[in-house]
């Protein structure tokens, strides 16, 4: 067993219907999470919409956050930036303010300007230095071909990098090929993507997987089923949640975990900033009937 497992999911950013930032909201999604079982929680994630956010409101949420987990569970603070000296400072103050991980993805800026392998090397190293454990988020979004060989060796050299989070495309695959070829140093090897394919990273030696916040508490059985040796039942639990995450993943993204903690009344509002789309009612409706067969936490926690 790897220090770090389960079930790690992604906290939206709750944002009133004016599109201001919703702090309450934000910390009732983080206290529905934790009592949905979350084994820790990610902030300012891709899917915490972390792109739409002004500096100062990056600062205010992570302070809250922090301050109002109070260490009921680990938290990860995601700090990707394409320059370097912008993500070492974000990676001191998430440490100061009291935050477990840090995470990141390999310095890019748009579809073209992206971070060589040494890079991409050099700017974890500078992290790595602060003195805080690192997640490596491996993600299709920056476009930054991380290859076995480059992972690896980052592994090897860089104490402090402990997590890798891949969603690339072929999950499994890349897990095996990476934990064969460095698995003594990774700590926390994980899935992404809402665990549309966990069962089969699961396999691949993954002890964790980081999905978005709308049915912790139904995925978090496939994960304790599998490492507990019992793969029948993790299949069966997998079976029971994956049109859902289908749905999620293909249909609404981030805004499914918003649509279901308003349904819920866990967050007033479900705005996305423009940009982003408001979710169609079709997807929403389409959506909460699939969830509701599974009686999740999200849909009845009302506090």
């Amino acid at each position: 067993m790897k220090p770090y497992s389960g079930i790690w999911p992604v906290a939206p950013t709750a944002f009133h219907f004016d599109g201001t930032l919703d702090l309450e909201g934000s910390m009732r999604a983080l206290d529905c999470m934790i009592d949905q079982g979350s084994d820790g929680v990610c902030i300012l994630a891709n899917y915490s919409e972390q792109f739409l956010l002004s500096d100062q409101e990056r600062y205010d949420l992570t302070k809250a956050s922090l301050d109002h987990v109070s260490g009921r569970v680990p938290v990860i603070v995601t700090i990707s930036h394409f320059a370097t000296s912008i993500v070492v400072a974000r990676a001191r103050q998430a440490r100061d303010m009291g935050a477990a991980i840090v995470m990141m993805m390999p310095p890019y800026h748009g579809a073209t300007l992206k971070g060589s392998a040494q890079q991409t090397f050099e700017q974890f190293a500078a992290v790595g230095e602060v003195g805080i454990p690192i997640m490596l988020q491996d993600a299709p979004l920056s476009g930054v071909d991380l290859d076995i060989p480059l992972l690896a060796r980052m592994a090897r050299e860089i104490e402090m990098l402990k997590l890798f989070k891949i969603e690339s495309a072929g999950t499994a695959a890349k897990l095996r090929g990476l934990l064969a070829a460095a698995g003594d140093h990774i700590d926390g090897p994980f899935d992404g993507e809402e665990g549309i394919t966990l069962m089969a990273d699961l396999d691949a030696g993954a002890t964790g997987s980081m999905t978005s916040a709308s049915i912790t508490d139904q995925i978090k059985p496939v994960i304790t089923y599998h490492l507990g040796g019992d793969r029948d039942a993790a299949g069966a639990a997998y079976a029971r949640v994956l049109p859902s995450i289908n749905f999620e993943n293909r249909q609404c993204q981030f805004r499914a975990a918003k649509a279901a903690m308003m349904e819920g009344g866990v967050i007033a509002s479900d705005f996305c900033r423009h940009p982003v789309t408001p979710l169609p009612d079709w997807a929403r409706r389409e959506y909460l009937d699939l969830i509701r067969p599974l009686d999740p936490v999200v849909l009845r926690w009302v506090k």
